[in-house]
């Protein structure tokens, strides 16, 4: 069984991804073992303890020159990006060329239709945040943040993710709004809008209290300590001094998580 995310050249990263794979295997009773898609072997042994990180083709390779021949491959992200929709069945269908039999079973993401965990997890972070102190400045809204996506069915599961949450908060909050870190230029990409800067920066956002929900798996340079996000919010605090601006913890925080991932990787496994 691997649980695989996208990859990082930051430490923490692999770290936390190493903390989720150990805790999923303590729940399922059985070894998980963290790899990337990409990335991730860049980053020195050195900073991982010792131990090099592992990413998809050699780890999967490897394994089957040791005679690995049924794989469950549990991917930690949130929606159908295209490393889980294009580049993932990429790799699946030319190991299975090259080796007949060989079994590869891929667990849906984190976000399936009609299940709302996710947002559970998500409101638990937004209430660490609401304490009596920060909501006695007045109104509280929440910008649920993820990187942005050119594939729109992911932006539409954030969409969907952000009603969740504001359904899950209710009147705790004044509202809840969508928006991405970043985009690509061009019209075909304004599906991603509004970005968090921009939001950051129109009435009614631009002062009182914001909690930015971080959609976001695991650390690194956008969500991490100091990245995107961080420059993201200090900059808008700059510009509107009268903004107070606090970010949720990680998804991969969650003690939550490992549930979803034991239900993904279950699932995975009845599919004959």
């Amino acid at each position: 069984m691997l649980l695989v995310d996208n990859g990082s050249l930051q430490p923490a990263a692999t770290r936390q991804l190493r903390r989720v794979a150990a805790a999923l295997g303590r729940r399922l009773g059985r070894k998980v073992e963290p790899v990337s898609l990409l990335h991730s072997n860049q980053v020195p042994a050195k900073n991982l303890g010792g131990r090099p990180a592992e990413i998809l083709e050699p780890a999967v390779r490897r394994r089957i020159q040791a005679g690995g021949r049924d794989f469950v491959i549990v991917p930690l992200f949130v929606g159908p990006s295209r490393a889980v929709a294009e580049y993932l069945p990429g790799r699946i269908a030319e190991w299975k060329q090259k080796h007949p039999g060989l079994r590869v079973r891929v667990a849906t993401p984190l976000a399936a239709r009609g299940d709302d965990r996710l947002a559970r997890l998500l409101a638990d972070q937004v209430r660490a945040k609401l304490t009596p102190a920060f909501r006695r400045g007045g109104p509280v809204r929440v910008a649920l943040v993820d990187h942005g996506s050119p594939v729109k069915a992911v932006t539409l599961v954030r969409n969907r993710i952000a009603a969740q949450l504001g359904r899950r908060l209710g009147a705790r909050v004044a509202g809840v709004a969508p928006c991405s870190m970043e985009r690509r230029p061009g019209k075909a990409q304004a599906f991603n809008e509004p970005l968090l800067e921009s939001l950051l920066a129109v009435p009614s956002w631009n002062s009182g209290r914001v909690i930015v929900a971080q959609l976001f798996l695991l650390p690194g340079r956008h969500a991490g300590p100091g990245g995107d996000i961080a420059a993201i919010i200090r900059r808008a605090r700059e510009k509107n001094p009268k903004l107070r601006a606090v970010r949720t913890k990680l998804l991969g925080d969650h003690p939550g998580l490992i549930a979803i991932l034991a239900g993904r990787f279950r699932a995975a496994v009845r599919r004959r």
